[in-house]
């Protein structure tokens, strides 16, 4: 690696990168990761060449499960870890990579029910949203919680006024509750957001949440069968 840098005179070398994976919450992988920069930064060094970077990535992990009790990751432990274990020369810049746990509970993903499916063995909510807005469920079965806002949760038995034209209980009495398949209109059979959920018994024109989608939704979406991209709404 030495004689290779040395002999390309169009390359500065400038410092080490790394990236340990994701969704990483035992901070004892982070320690490990400041040795390992330590051992790799003095090897550089001892070669005759300055480091003036370190970039240690990301991997930093949030809560899927659960968004609203646990909606900030850990940060404080995090920096912890490499202030105390990551050996920072004068002048050298550290930088972090910490998309995922910055924004990924920043936003949910809201749709609508279009259709609701009952079947002998599976009951389907077909929602205005498919694959092409939220596709991590689909490509790699990730987990994201979903709610029926117009229902009160997931099986909650706080009951809100319902938005369905087709059915409007009574306030503070308990909805019963079904087990759903979360799907798109999306003309695929992997086009699935989540099987076998508990929701309030849900029907057309429902409003359901598909959470944490601040990371990875918008940008990886796609008009896929000439679906438009979704608008954005923000607040404070």
């Amino acid at each position: 690696m030495v004689d290779a840098l040395r002999a390309c005179p169009h390359l500065k070398f400038l410092g080490i990168h790394f990236h340990i994976g994701s969704q990483i919450t035992d901070m004892e992988v982070y320690k490990s990761l400041c040795i390992r920069v330590n051992e790799m930064q003095d090897w550089f060094t001892d070669h005759g060449f300055e480091v003036k970077l370190l970039n240690t990535g990301g991997g930093l992990g949030v809560d899927y499960y659960n968004p609203d009790t646990n909606g900030i990751s850990d940060f404080e432990s995090y920096f912890k870890v490499f202030k105390d274990f990551l050996n920072v020369k004068p002048g050298q810049e550290v930088h972090f990579e910490l998309g995922r746990a910055l924004v990924a509970q920043s936003s949910a993903l809201i749709s609508r029910v279009l259709y609701v499916k009952n079947g002998q063995k599976k009951n389907f909510l077909v929602l205005d949203a498919g694959m092409t807005e939220l596709i991590r469920p689909m490509l790699y079965q990730a987990y994201h919680e979903i709610e029926n806002l117009s229902r009160g949760g997931s099986g909650s038995p706080e009951v809100r006024k319902s938005e369905s034209q087709e059915s409007k209980p009574a306030a503070n009495c308990q909805l019963p509750t079904a087990h759903y398949d979360i799907v798109g209109p999306i003309c695929e059979s992997t086009d699935c957001f989540r099987k076998d959920v508990e929701l309030p018994q849900s029907y057309r024109g429902d409003i359901i949440a598909i959470r944490t989608t601040g990371a990875y939704g918008e940008v990886m979406a796609s008009g896929y069968n000439l679906r438009d991209r979704v608008g954005s709404i923000y607040s404070e």
